[in-house]
């Protein structure tokens, strides 16, 4: 049933993930750490790190050895086993930096049943589209896929060699920024809009004017920045090396 349901968010995930996380921060209230407004920056503070920590990762994800997710007509496909660059020290460091990033907007958003809801879901959801992928790779590539489990964990980091693996790589910075300029937009616009619910919800909509604007502006110009990032990628401008 796990790998059915994996299979089934594989699919259909670009779509049910927004809409749930979409639900959730605009259904339930943001609340102030500890009833005290002035301590919530501190968790605000805490939970933006958990995203910049998660784009960080994606980011040394993609810039050392990619790993296309997308599949092939939304279905599971693999046309080789990816098991160096950071995937020799995790074997799903993509989606542990996804979960960071949506741990960061729970954090910052703050609301128990956000929490266990949005918790709940995102975990048992990545849980199930890596044993359909494992399930796949293995059905795959057999014995070589079992060498790989044993020696990397599904999750956690192994930590040795990791500065022999920074190094022998280069960084493709340009990779990183066409293949995920999407998902740093996205979720920068997406903490843009909880901060905005904070305010209203804290201070009232008559006192967030003024704040409203500067969050307006700053959304617009990510926009902007995406627009044009996405122009180059087209246009040929902006290409891998």
């Amino acid at each position: 049933m796990l790998i059915r349901y994996g299979q089934f968010l594989f699919r259909y995930r670009n779509i049910l993930f927004p809409v749930v996380l979409i639900a959730l921060l605009l259904g339930f209230k943001p609340m102030p750490f500890a009833g005290n407004e002035h301590a919530d920056y501190w968790l605000d503070f805490f939970g933006l790190m958990l995203i910049i920590l998660g784009q960080v990762l994606r980011a040394a994800v993609i810039g050392l050895a990619y790993i296309k997710r997308g599949g092939v007509n939304k279905k599971i496909h693999a046309d080789n086993l990816v098991t160096h660059g950071i995937f020799a020290h995790c074997r799903n460091p993509l989606y542990a930096g996804n979960l960071m990033i949506l741990a960061g907007f729970l954090v910052i958003h703050n609301n128990t049943w956000v929490y266990l809801l949005g918790g709940g879901f995102f975990l048992l959801s990545y849980s199930a589209i890596v044993a359909a992928e494992e399930s796949f790779l293995r059905d795959k590539f057999g014995e070589e896929f079992d060498r790989y489990c044993k020696d990397v964990n599904r999750w956690l980091f192994r930590m040795r060699g990791i500065r022999q693996t920074l190094n022998s790589i280069q960084f493709n910075w340009r990779r990183v920024l066409i293949k995920d300029y999407t998902t740093m937009s996205t979720w920068m616009i997406t903490v843009l809009v909880i901060f905005t619910e904070e305010h209203i919800a804290f201070l009232g909509l008559e006192n967030s004017h003024v704040f409203m604007t500067k969050i307006s502006i700053a959304i617009i110009l990510t926009l902007f920045i995406m627009v044009w990032v996405r122009t180059m990628k087209k246009s040929g401008k902006l290409a891998e090396k």
